[in-house]
């Protein structure tokens, strides 16, 4: 799933980059934006259910519920780290031409790092619980992400208000709506790691049934003749859309299992090493696709030489994967005979 957002997001930022101005009203560009719009609430989905399995095997471990809370704000707070490291990277990268404004931008790292640590407190819930609290809480964000975003925010920080609401054309990744992935995604992961082996398939079932369900009610209802909100955005702050790109996600998750255990070999899977290395695939594409390495590539390509773009940058990416993990790889062999030995 990690990995298949990965592509997404390398096809999206190329084609966002590289496609001439004067094309950007066509149809394989507009589809391009449109499916890349779909690697963010994966991202965000993922980093939810990988929380989970966070909690999930502390609790496991009879580890109290202070010391589970103390875990997941730790792995937000790394998160978070990251995130300003990435800034702080990609500032440095486009220096002299590079604005301040860079260092401090919401991107999807921090929102992903904000909404855990919103989250952590559920470590401390027993995992039954759990899933009911994340499930709420994902509906309470996207249910409240109108009302947010057209609050009077004047007078408030910038920063505040980039950080918790969206807002049109502005290109940040607000906790209100956005969190609400990384809530469902908890909830998710708390039972798909509770589930046995045996009942995964029933589960997979039922993820697909559920995501079509969240697709074409939350269509529905967006469509009804009244409306819940005096102001909503579809593509910014609706809830319908959280609803339908998570029923996406649930019905990804059902094919995603079938492949991996139906149809996918035993050996090595380009997929799953773009997966493996997400954080490392995200920090080196940007750099490469919106750097000053290929500034004369910069919105000069038309759309069959962007598209052997996207498959260039995909090959080095999993290239770059496939040899950190070798080398991950053999720094474990010494550990691994020195535990048997």
């Amino acid at each position: 799933m990690r990995g298949l957002a990965v592509v997404i997001m390398i096809q999206c930022h190329t084609f966002n980059s590289f496609v001439r101005m004067d094309l950007r009203d066509g149809g394989p560009y507009i589809y391009s934006q449109f499916v890349g719009g779909m690697a963010a609430p994966l991202f965000l989905f993922m980093a939810g259910m990988t929380l989970a399995f966070q909690m999930e095997s502390l609790e496991r471990r009879r580890v109290s519920p202070l010391g589970r809370w103390a875990g997941a704000l730790r792995r937000a707070g790394y998160v978070w780290g990251i995130a300003y490291l990435f800034r702080f990277t990609n500032w440095l990268g486009s220096w002299p031409s590079g604005s301040a404004g860079e260092l401090t931008k919401v991107d999807i790292l921090n929102c992903m790092g904000l909404a855990m640590a919103a989250m952590a407190a559920l470590a401390a819930a027993a995992s039954k619980r759990r899933v009911h609290f994340a499930a709420a809480a994902g509906l309470a964000i996207a249910a409240a992400a109108p009302v947010v975003a057209n609050l009077n925010w004047d007078g408030a920080p910038r920063l505040i208000h980039e950080y918790l609401a969206a807002g049109q054309g502005r290109g940040r990744f607000a906790f209100f709506p956005c969190a609400a992935y990384v809530a469902f995604g908890l909830a998710l992961g708390t039972i798909v790691k509770r589930t046995a082996a045996e009942r995964m398939e029933r589960l997979m079932q039922w993820s697909v049934l559920i995501g079509f369900a969240l697709i074409f009610s939350a269509q529905y209802f967006f469509n009804a003749p009244y409306a819940v909100y005096e102001r909503s955005n579809f593509w910014t702050d609706s809830p319908a859309l959280i609803l339908i790109r998570t029923g996406i996600i649930l019905l990804l998750l059902a094919a995603a299992y079938v492949w991996t255990a139906f149809c996918a070999g035993n050996g090595w899977s380009w997929m799953q090493a773009l997966g493996k290395t997400s954080l490392m695939a995200y920090w080196i594409h940007v750099l490469l696709i919106y750097g000053r390495l290929s500034n004369p590539l910069h919105r000069a390509l038309d759309i069959p030489h962007a598209a052997t773009a996207v498959v260039a940058v995909t090959a080095l990416m999993t290239a770059l994967a496939g040899a950190k993990l070798r080398w991950g790889a053999r720094r474990m062999e010494p550990r691994k005979v020195a535990a048997a030995a």
